[in-house]
């Protein structure tokens, strides 16, 4: 299945621009990914369907309950796909029989649905069984990806805990490239060093979509603003602070403070914020 795969993993990447919406998708603006909770409301509104019928509780709660789990899905889809798409190959291959169990809950469910409406309430409660075991295999898909795969996970360790308090040497600003980014080393931690004339930006090297190399990516402007590109899958971080301009990361690269000693040593310490 790599090569359909790797096809509608282009497709959508083409189709679906850096921009407002792919962030949106993401879950940018929150920090957090947003196909998670919505795959959250999708499904409990379906499980809930089910333990209605169960319980054999009023049919138009089920309905209810059963329309709002199909509405729910649409941006559940598009915000999944949207993740996929920039996940790599192991991730994707196990993404996509998760896409394809809940294309098949989904019409399952949509089914039933339908089935109620024209009356036929034991054909959409089967129908809705069928719908949960389906669903419930794409869940547990889901949490694979996410517990044992990392994906959506913030690569890009917090150092705070990792690095001793106060100031620690780096490097000699004379040894490091004007303008052009490089990867330096403070212990076992890996560093992004750019250097701006006489100011030095330091944050950690390693994206936190899926632990891309920094050090290696392309610097932009965008409105303003200076930026680092991932080499990877294009995740644009702020200089300033480490925050993200666009996706499909969410969490910041975390940042350190820096101060130029007298002799031109470089000095670092992790940032509060």
């Amino acid at each position: 299945m790599d090569r359909p795969i790797r096809a509608l993993a282009k497709t959508m990447r083409q189709r679906l621009r850096p921009g407002l919406v792919r962030d949106l998708l993401h879950g940018v603006p929150t920090g957090k990914p947003a196909h998670p909770p919505l795959a959250q409301a999708a499904l409990g509104c379906w499980i809930s369907a089910t333990l209605l019928d169960a319980a054999k509780a009023d049919q138009r709660a089920v309905r209810l309950l059963l329309a709002a789990g199909i509405a729910t899905s649409l941006p559940t889809a598009a915000a999944g796909l949207t993740d996929w798409s920039s996940l790599h190959q192991e991730q994707q291959r196990v993404g996509f029989v998760h896409l394809a169990a809940n294309v098949l809950a989904l019409g399952l469910f949509s089914g039933s649905l339908l089935a109620r409406v024209r009356g036929r309430e034991r054909a959409g409660r089967a129908l809705s069984y069928a719908g949960l075991a389906a669903g419930g295999f794409g869940g547990y898909l889901g949490g694979h990806l996410a517990y044992r795969m990392a994906a959506g996970a913030n690569h890009a360790p917090q150092v705070s805990h990792l690095v001793p308090l106060g100031w620690h040497d780096l490097c000699l600003l004379k040894d490091l490239p004007d303008g052009r980014p490089v990867s330096r080393r403070l212990g076992y931690i890996s560093l992004f060093v750019l250097r701006r004339a006489e100011n030095v930006t330091v944050m950690v090297d390693t994206c936190p979509h899926l632990a891309g190399p920094l050090h290696q990516g392309r610097l932009v402007e965008e409105d303003g603003e200076a930026c680092v590109v991932c080499p990877w899958h294009g995740s644009t971080f702020r200089l300033d602070d480490g925050s993200v301009r666009h996706g499909p990361a969410t969490a910041p690269a975390p940042t350190f403070e820096t101060r130029l000693r007298k002799d031109g040593t470089i000095q670092v310490r992790p940032s509060l914020t």
